[in-house]
Formats: C-alpha cells, structure tokens, sequence
C-alpha cells in the first residue's frame, strides 16, 4: 500500500495541517503503508522530523510569487498556480503508482485533485471550509457545523464518501490512550492550559497570560505553550518566569498537559478536537476567520465556551466567570467527551479501505481451523446453532460451501495470520452477511468487515445489498452493523407457548 500527502507548513499555513497528515500517516504506517510527503514549503524541524520516522519527502521548488493565480480565497498560500503545483506534484510521484493521495490544502481544489488522477488510484481531500469544489473519492472534514451534513452538497462527485464531524478527528496516539484515565471535569479549577498554536500571529497567548496576572490567579498552576517559531517567545517566556507560570516550547507532552488541565484558554482548529477528546473546558476565541464558524457551532453544541472579544478586557471577565461556573464546566467537559472519542484515525482508515487486513477466499486446507474456531464457547453463544458441531458434519458443510457459487466464504489475515471470517449467502442481487472474530482477536471487527465488504463489491458485481441477521442478545454484533452503515429493517420476537 503507497500513500503519499500533499500538505505544506508556512507561517502563513502553520503546521496544523501537517501535524494532522503525520498522525494519519503514523497509522497508516503501523498497518504496513509505504508514505512519501510532497511539500512546497515545510520548516526545517518538520522535515527532520519526516526524516526521523523514515518517511520520504518531495520538496517542490520554492515559488514565491504575489500574483492572484484563482479565485480562490487562499490561492496566494501555494506560490504558484495550481496547474504548476499539479505538474511539479506528478513529477516527484512520477516513479510509482500511489494506492492514494490524500490533499490538505486551502490553495488546491477539484482542478488540481482532476489533474492528479494519473499519479494516484483514488484521492482523499482534507478540507474544513467547504468553499470549493473537489474530485476526489473520500473528504474528511472532521470539524462540527450546524450544517456538517450538507456543507458539500455539490461539491464533491457523487460517488465521493464522506467523513464529517469530530468522530472522525485525526488525533495521535497518546491522546486515545489518555483518554482511558480521564473524567469529566469537577470541582475547582487547580491548573489551566494557554495554548494558540504553533504560530499565534496576533499573539494572544500574551493577552490571556496578562489577563491571568491581572485576575490574581496565584494560587493556580498556568501552563503556557507555544511554538518554537512564536514572534514573541522571548517575551512570554519572560512572562512566565513569575510563581506558578510555566513556559513549554515546542513540546511533545501536550496530551499530558491537557489532561492535567481543569480550564483551558485557546484558540479553534484541530487542538478544539485533542481538548474535547480529554474533556477539558475551554475558553476558544478564534484567532483566524476560518476558525469562526467552527467555535460558534461547536459553542452552540455545549462542547466549548465561545466568548465574543470585543476588547482585550473581556476574556478576563470570562476567565473569571468560567472558574467560577463548576456546573457549566462539567458539563462542556461531559458534552465534549461525548462528541471526541479520540479513535477518529481508525475510522477514516476504515472509510478508506486501508485496514491492514488482506481478504482471501477460504480453501480446502482451512477446513480444519474453522471447525477449531466454530466450536469455540464464544463463536458458539452468538451462532444460530449454538451446539457443537461435530467433525463429520463440519466436513460436509465445508465441502458444500466451497462447491457452492452463491456461496463465499473469505478468509481476513493480518500480517499473514487469520483474524476473523466472513461469509455471503448470495440470493438474486442481495447477500446475507455473518462475521466472526478468531477467538482471541478483538477490537478489528469493523476493519475485518469493510474489508469484507470491498472485496465482495469488486468480485461479486450483481451483489447490490447486503443484509445481517443478529441475534437478539448479541449487542456487540448490532452496533458492529449500526456504525458500518446498515439499517433497521424489521425486528422479529419469538416465545415459546406451553
């Protein structure tokens, strides 16, 4: 599997973007994926950092040029016209063929991602603005609109799959783990978080820092962090040089940091989604107009506080009345954990098909296997013959299923080793669909079964619905076919008369 990115880093861009492509990537790598990062612009740092994880890079030729290229509202951040951008792109992918290409980039839109068709097999765009048209096969947005649901309505092809809202929020690691060892926020607030990015151009990190001095918060641990490229890092680490402040440059220990937090004061874009992953509070003021609606959408849901600066005196005012306010924070806290669960990566590597898990028709030699696995006590309680099946039966079966065209039975594998199974009962134009895990396996069933999907719709064309039959005790087995997208079409109830 080969992924390559096509994102940038400037002082103009910052470095959320990219930060959310290395954590895909990350993943994308764990489960045997060949990346390569395609960037104009990148800072030093970020590209030894690609070099650290052994990832490849494609620096583009610096274009530093001011004139307006498109009509696009970010068109000046790509240096060049897009249809340069495409043809530099093509060439530094020029030496294999990419299973996908995924695209976070404001500059470029449908002309480009039409244009990178030759270079790639399918196309993810990252976007979060929804002011333009794209070619591409799947689009993550992972922010929260009131209007998520229809922001791209015309914009992407019909055929292109959607992944919107913060469950699917590209988060690293550490903050999924975390995750498990934090609670909503009670009580009183001991220590709060300053946090406005990498870049923080308007520098309110000094704003929020002087209105904490002014409001007397000495009895408060105030953990400030900032990028290492701040326009004003000597400044604020002056600043924190008093009682209980502490600076933090560039650190890697932000998911620490914000779990350690009772309050935070900070701005929108992707740490919004790393907060309400740790249920942290927090005060979101927008610092770029791209961030605006997302904060009062978010606001509107209960997941942040989104006061209105109209003067550097008013987040103080706020400040005061949030630390003050325990049941307003427990409850962005609560609302907040509710919308973040911090598996967002998983499950937009499931939306496009990268699993890690490879499909395989069962073959004669796995008769003896499936009937180990059949017979197991957990296989057993969520089959409709929950008995033991006995060796000679089982052979039977086995030979019948394999002889049978309307029947398939697939074989999922991780790395080589078996993890689960999957069989479609095929009927007309509709195929009925079981699962199981290999006992002992956990925590794949849904890769396991996108995978299944897949490699059924591109061998078995004249399938066009699926179906699942659960028993009615088998919870686990419903919300596994409820969050891949199957529906409720009839529930049947049986008793027994005397």
């Amino acid at each position: 599997m080969k992924i390559a990115f096509r994102v940038d880093a400037s002082v103009q861009i910052g470095s959320g973007h990219f930060m959310r492509c290395l954590t895909l990537a990350d993943e994308l790598t764990r489960r045997g994926a060949q990346i390569r990062f395609v960037s104009r612009y990148l800072p030093d740092y970020l590209a030894c950092l690609l070099a650290a994880k052994g990832y490849e890079l494609a620096m583009l030729d610096s274009a530093e040029n001011d004139a307006v290229f498109d009509e696009l509202a970010h068109a000046h951040w790509l240096g060049c016209s897009q249809a340069e951008d495409a043809k530099d792109a093509i060439k530094a992918l020029s030496d294999r063929v990419w299973d996908w290409l995924i695209v976070d980039h404001y500059a470029l839109d449908s002309r480009w991602e039409s244009r990178l068709r030759q270079a790639a097999r399918k196309i993810l765009a990252i976007d979060d603005i929804a002011d333009r048209p794209h070619d591409c096969d799947v689009l993550l947005d992972q922010n929260f609109y009131a209007d998520m649901n229809t922001r791209y309505t015309g914009k992407v092809p019909d055929h292109c799959r959607l992944l919107l809202g913060p469950r699917y929020a590209l988060l690293r690691e550490e903050f999924r783990q975390l995750r498990e060892q934090v609670e909503p926020r009670t009580g009183s607030v001991h220590c709060i978080l300053v946090f406005f990015g990498g870049v923080d151009a308007d520098n309110y990190t000094s704003l929020a820092i002087q209105s904490l001095i002014d409001m007397g918060v000495a009895d408060m641990q105030v953990d400030v962090v900032i990028g290492a490229q701040h326009p004003c890092r000597e400044a604020i680490e002056a600043a924190c040089l008093r009682p209980h402040f502490t600076c933090h440059v560039q650190t890697n220990r932000m998911a620490e940091l914000m779990a350690a937090a009772d309050l935070s004061i900070g701005a929108g874009g992707g740490a919004t989604w790393e907060r309400c992953c740790l249920g942290l509070p927090t005060i979101a003021i927008s610092t770029a107009e791209n961030q605006r609606k997302q904060i009062v959408d978010a606001a509107s849901e209960g997941l942040v506080s989104a006061p209105d600066l109209k003067h550097d005196l008013v987040i103080g005012h706020h400040i005061s009345s949030l630390i003050e306010n325990s049941c307003l924070r427990q409850l962005i806290s609560r609302n907040a954990m509710q919308a973040v669960d911090g598996k967002g990566v998983l499950r937009v590597i499931t939306g496009m098909g990268c699993s890690g898990i490879d499909m395989r028709m069962a073959r004669p030699d796995d008769s003896e296997s499936l009937f180990v696995w059949r017979n197991h006590p957990a296989i057993r309680a969520v089959s409709r013959n929950s008995g033991l099946i006995n060796c000679e039966d089982h052979s039977q079966w086995f030979a019948s299923l394999l002889s049978d065209p309307n029947r398939v039975l697939l074989i999922g594998l991780r790395e080589g080793v078996p993890i689960g199974v999957v069989r479609f009962d095929i009927q007309n134009h509709r195929a009925e669909v079981s699962i199981y895990l290999v006992p002992g396996i956990t925590g794949c069933g849904r890769d396991l079964l996108r995978s299944a999907e897949m490699w059924f719709a591109q061998n078995r064309l004249e399938v066009n619905i699926l179906r699942a039959d659960v028993l009615g005790a088998n919870e686990r087995s419903r919300q596994l076919f409820l969050s891949a997208g199957y529906e409720v079409e009839s529930i049947s109830y049986f008793k027994k008369l005397q």
